[in-house]
């Protein structure tokens, strides 16, 4: 008899185990995606990032200003700003987070969520969070530079290609009419 509920509990050990894993594979649900977010403090960071990525945009728009100042009305940067700040602020973030659900559906299970909910929960997950919008900008500011190189870098060759092609279609059309 002792040996036949030993076998029973053995038998009970494993079945649970492997029901545990197969809940921590299995596909993680709206709810679980909904507890990360909450965890992750989702809509408060989104709002932070944003905060903190305004000001490299200001500064954006303030070098705007000052590059083209002779050929730009005196109130370009205050609207400019006020623009971008009322854009960020109009934003439809409750239905962003939302939208994302399925991606994290996709790409996560629940026992990925629920790993990632328990570091989110330590002092060091917390950390992550509270220094996350501060790193954003930081880079962002560091980044910015590089950024209006490059797109000036783009628009140049954007024109380039353009007078080429016009030049082109021009050459193209005199021939035709000669034919």
């Amino acid at each position: 008899m002792r040996r036949f509920l030993f076998a029973v509990l053995v038998m009970l050990a494993f079945s649970c185990n492997a029901l545990a894993q197969q809940t921590d594979d299995a596909p993680a649900t709206k709810e679980d995606i909904q507890r990360y977010f909450d965890v992750m403090h989702s809509h408060e960071m989104m709002q932070k990032m944003v905060d903190a990525m305004a000001k490299p945009m200001h500064q954006m728009v303030h070098d705007q200003y000052v590059k083209d100042q002779d050929k730009l009305p005196a109130d370009f940067e205050e609207h400019m700003n006020n623009v971008m700040d009322s854009m960020f602020r109009d934003m439809p973030w409750d239905e962003m987070i939302q939208a994302m659900m399925p991606a994290y559906q996709k790409h996560f299970t629940k026992g990925d969520i629920d790993a990632m909910v328990a570091f989110y929960n330590t002092p060091t997950g917390q950390k992550l969070l509270r220094e996350m919008p501060e790193i954003v900008a930081d880079s962002m500011q560091s980044m910015m530079p590089i950024v209006q190189k490059y797109m000036e870098k783009v628009q140049s060759r954007i024109q380039d290609e353009t007078v080429a092609m016009l030049k082109k279609s021009e050459q193209k059309s005199q021939q035709g009419s000669k034919n």
